[in-house]
């Protein structure tokens, strides 16, 4: 029976988390930044404690949850003001398809690691010159004997410098008709070939960006995920999970700056009264809060949906989550910086470093202009327009 209430098990996974990350904190998560540093002891301490791996099946050491659980700690962890952006990628798009997907070989080496932490994968989908159009990609991989080769150049991939190997989206030529196709595969960061470079970001964030370069990267036989003939299913498979992850990352930033501006707004008097009394401060917080619930809800009905094997459903509403939760959290974050008035632009508060990083969301990993054009096609039924 569907409730609108989740679970006590969900609600105390929730509680649980929510705990880990006020003891690290916004303040320790943007000195880590700032310093160029990594958020390495809370992943590690999330991963111990089996956050990281909720989404696991429990024969590989994992929770055996869901979707819906493993969105819960990322949203809860982004609301304590450290958000770990390769919750994003790696269990919950790599781990998602190397389990619905891979062999059983690559389950076992694999998905321990997913579980308990100590493995992160990035994901490269996006090319330079191909942006959002996934059927321009021209990373190619041939066969020469049992082996893959890989040739090609990805853009704006996230933490591979923390990553042990990258589940790479390529095309391998269709023998029968000589069209390419995608495929997946799973590079080991330190193959011969393989190098990446930093992209440099107006962001202040641990998480950083990378240019991929493959050069005639060899691979063996079983670095292919799934089938050469369903790749393109099992990207999407990926891709849901992506979308409802990001949405909750987005939430949670959200509900973080929500939550120090109504701190600041309730302490803070100027006239003899907190400025949170006054409405020009108190109805932009007021809707930045019910713009997030309504996100975090579109988010958990598009979790639920996948969870429940709906990939169709889930991808309407998966696409509806995210572009519901960018927008929520911009406006969140530009309510709660002009709360604090001067000092939402100091580091102090830590409220200017969000502009930039909520501005992401609208981007990244998705555009909202895709998701506009997948709603008008797919769900209002519209024309396509390219």
């Amino acid at each position: 029976m569907n409730t609108f209430t989740e679970s006590e098990e969900r609600q105390a996974l929730r509680a649980a988390v929510a705990d880990l990350g006020r003891r690290y904190g916004g303040e320790w998560f943007q000195r880590k930044a700032r310093g160029g540093e990594k958020t390495t002891e809370l992943w590690t301490e999330a991963g111990k404690l089996g956050y990281l791996g909720v989404n696991v099946p429990e024969e590989y050491g994992g929770g055996g949850g869901t979707i819906g659980d493993l969105a819960a700690v990322c949203e809860e962890l982004s609301a304590a003001g450290c958000g770990l952006l390769l919750m994003v990628v790696s269990p919950a798009i790599c781990a998602t398809i190397i389990t619905r997907f891979g062999t059983d070989e690559q389950k076992q080496a694999w998905l321990p690691r997913f579980a308990d932490g100590s493995l992160r994968m990035a994901f490269a989908i996006t090319e330079p010159d191909a942006g959002s159009n996934a059927h321009k990609l021209t990373t190619t991989a041939r066969r020469d004997g049992d082996d893959w080769v890989l040739n090609g150049r990805k853009v704006f991939i996230s933490g591979v410098d923390e990553a042990a190997a990258v589940l790479v989206v390529g095309r391998t030529e269709d023998a029968r008709t000589g069209r390419l196709k995608p495929a997946l595969f799973i590079v080991p960061t330190d193959a011969p070939g393989f190098e990446y470079q930093p992209i440099e970001m107006d962001i202040v964030s641990p998480d950083k960006q990378f240019m991929l370069f493959l050069d005639d990267v060899r691979l063996p036989a079983d670095a292919l995920v799934g089938s050469q003939d369903a790749a393109l299913m099992q990207l999407f498979a990926g891709l849901n999970p992506e979308r409802i992850m990001a949405a909750s990352f987005a939430v949670g930033m959200g509900r973080y700056a929500l939550d120090r501006a109504v701190a600041y707004a309730g302490d803070r008097s100027v006239w003899s009264t907190p400025i949170g009394a006054h409405q020009g401060i108190a109805h932009p917080l007021a809707v930045a809060k019910i713009e997030l619930e309504l996100a975090k809800l579109m988010t958990q009905k598009a979790a639920a949906l996948y969870d429940s094997g709906d990939d169709a459903g889930a991808g309407e509403s998966a696409n509806m989550a995210k572009y519901a939760a960018a927008e929520a959290s911009i406006k969140a974050v530009d309510a709660a910086v002009q709360a604090h008035g001067g000092n939402g632009l100091t580091a102090e508060y830590g409220m200017g470093a969000l502009v930039a990083a909520s501005r992401v969301n609208r981007i990244a990993p998705v555009s909202r202009e895709m998701i506009l054009n997948f709603v008008a096609q797919n769900t209002l039924g519209l024309p396509k327009s390219y």
